[in-house]
This record gives structure tokens, sequence and C-alpha cells, in this order.
């Protein structure tokens, strides 16, 4: 595990370590205006040990939103909200990158009052979102998706402009850099699978089709914040959300080839994370480090010896964790010293829609060197 420890330079900036706080949605924005607050500054600070924190998805406007209380960053007042959490992880000398996501057709007009955008007019099965509609706990009540409208080439464009707005914001909002959601079955994903993208335009069809959304928005981001601010995550073997395509591999490891051509900063892959999921064959992991030249992010579920063992192999450069930052905000410090763990206190409060509790309240474990 000690390479856990070891620091990293990621296109340019400095990695105390290379444990990274993954990104996790908690729908603790302010109300009205998706706004990021001092709540959630409090929470990414307290957890800014981590060698890179990768902030929950963002979205890019009120069309890219899915879930409620999710925090944009297309707003004046979504920028200066974002500011308080920039400077506060800075303070603590941690780095932070934000996710900019839009869903696609993972939403529903219960949520943002607008009919779903997506490649095609297939409304993803057995999908769900959340809305807080005053339910006891103050618990999110799930509606399902609702039947998306699909893009033309000016919904394209301005999806793509739209991402490069949010970059250009992020850093204006401090940041070090941002990661482009193209996961989890939402809008850049969509694109990407043959089973959710059915266009016979130019980004449908072939994989070299399919793959033209995602390279002109990493494009159109890396011409305002530059390359080495720009990550991208992809999630090959993750089909939820109606996803299942057997042609994902083979598009994921052209689309890797590409974003190498491109030389972003990293490439963030999104791993099954329950408990019986299926293991990432080693040959992938090989394919796509000679395929990808920098770094190389993975995420889901991992203990920190398997993590420190991906790293040993070469096969990646830093390992995400999300629900163990979750618990515990000083999670590195803990592997370190082999403290126990805290648990989830209550599941309520992961979506809680506001508050404190579960979310800024999980307590430290102090060694006696951080009295020092």
């Amino acid at each position: 595990m000690e390479k856990l420890f070891e620091p990293l330079t990621l296109a340019g900036n400095q990695l105390k370590n290379r444990f990274v706080m993954a990104p996790m949605t908690r729908s603790r924005s302010s109300q009205p205006g998706d706004i990021p607050n001092a709540l959630m500054a409090e929470y990414y600070s307290q957890r800014a040990s981590a060698g890179l924190i990768i902030t929950e998805a963002t979205q890019v406007s009120l069309q890219g939103m899915g879930y409620a209380a999710t925090p944009g960053i297309y707003s004046e007042e979504q920028i200066n909200g974002w500011k308080l959490v920039t400077e506060a992880v800075h303070e603590k000398k941690g780095k932070i990158f934000l996710q900019l996501w839009h869903v696609g057709r993972v939403s529903s007009s219960k949520v943002n009052g607008l009919q779903p955008l997506a490649p095609s007019p297939l409304t993803a099965n057995n999908t769900n979102v959340y809305i807080f509609d005053g339910a006891p706990n103050g618990d999110a009540t799930f509606v399902p998706v609702e039947a998306p409208r699909a893009m033309d080439t000016t919904d394209i464009k301005q999806a793509v402009k739209e991402f490069a707005e949010g970059a250009k914001n992020a850093v204006a909002a401090g940041f070090d850099g941002v990661e482009i959601h193209g996961a989890n079955g939402y809008l850049i994903d969509q694109f990407l699978r043959s089973n959710s993208n059915i266009r016979t335009d130019a980004y449908g069809g072939s994989k070299e089709n399919r793959i033209r959304f995602l390279m002109e928005v990493t494009e159109a981001v890396i011409q305002v914040v530059g390359k080495e601010k720009t990550g991208v995550r992809l999630s090959p073997f993750i089909k939820f959300k109606d996803m299942d395509d057997p042609e994902i591999l083979d598009t994921i490891m052209l689309a890797a080839e590409q974003l190498n051509r491109l030389d972003i900063a990293y490439i963030h892959l999104c791993e099954a994370d329950w408990d019986d999921a299926p293991a990432i064959p080693e040959h992938f992991r090989a394919e796509l480090r000679e395929k990808f030249k920098n770094t190389i992010i993975a995420t889901g579920n991992k203990t920190p010896e398997e993590g420190g063992k991906l790293l040993e192999n070469n096969l990646v450069d830093l390992i995400g964790f999300g629900r163990k930052f979750l618990t515990n905000p000083d999670y590195p410090e803990r592997v370190k010293v082999n403290a126990p763990l805290n648990e989830i206190s209550d599941p309520h409060t992961l979506f809680g829609g506001g508050g404190a509790k579960g979310y800024i309240d999980y307590p430290f474990f102090r060694t006696e060197e951080t009295h020092h």
C-alpha cells in the first residue's frame, strides 16, 4: 500500500498522495438556483487530505440537470458558491477538479421543467431520478425518467458550448481543472453506446461517429481551459440505466486513442462497485495503458490493498475512493495507521437535500502525530 502515499505530478499539479476522492452526488445545493454553499465548502475541505478531490457531478445547464438539489456551474451565483469550496480546499493545500455533467435522457420534467434531450428518442428502461417533495426525513422521492426528444445538430452544438462554458466558469471559480462526465449512462455515454444511439447522421452508426460528441466536447473544453486541466470519466463495464452495449469496449478503446492524441490530463475509469460486480480483466487495463499515455484513475470500491496492487503493477496512477471518503473525512490517515472506519450513519442522509447530518458530522480519527 506504500505506493498510495507517494506523491504524483498530475499535469503540473503536485498531488500529495495517490488517493482520489471520487465524485458523489449529495444534493446539498441551496435553493432556488442550485447554488453551492458554505456547508459544501466545509464537506470538501474536511476531505482535503486526498491527493485529488473530484467534485460531485455538476450540471452545465438547467437542461443538463437530472436530480433535485444538485449544483450547477452556469450562473454567476453558482460560480460564487463554488469559490467558497475551492478556497476552503486550497487553504488546506488540497487540489480539486469540478466534474462537468449533462444527464441527457436521465431526467424528468418534474426535476427541471424540461423534456429530456438524448441522441435518440429512446426512454431508459428501469431508470429513476429523484425530487424532494416534502417526504418525511427530507427523503428523496424517486420518479421514472421521461421520454426524451432526439437532439438535432443545433442541440448538439448547444450542449458542446455548455460544457465549454461550464469549464470556463469552473476555472473562474478557482478549480484546478475539470472532469468531463462521459460515464454512467449520462449524455456523453448515451452517444457512445450503440443501444442508446441509433442516429444515422455524423453522430451515430459507426464507433468513429459515436465518439464524435465526446471528442467535440473535449476539444471545446481544452480550447477554454487547456489540455492539462481536462480529464474524462468513462465507464466501459457499467450497464445500469439501460446501457448494455456489446460494442462498448472497442468504442472506449477508440476514444482512449483519440483522447491520448489530445494529450488530456487523465482518463478516470468508473468501475462497478457492488459486491458481485465483474472484475475488470487485466488485459483491458494493459491495453488502455498502451493506448493512453497520461494519468489513469481507477474508482470502484477497492480496498487500499487492491488499489496499491494496481499502482505497483503500473496499470493505473491514482485510486478513487467514494463511500470511504464520504464516511471518513481523513481516510488516507486512517489507512496509514490502520484505524477503524466510520460506517454510513443513516442512509436517508446520502441524498439529504440539505442539512449537516450525515454530511459534515462524521468524526475524524486523531492520531498522536496530528496533535503535534
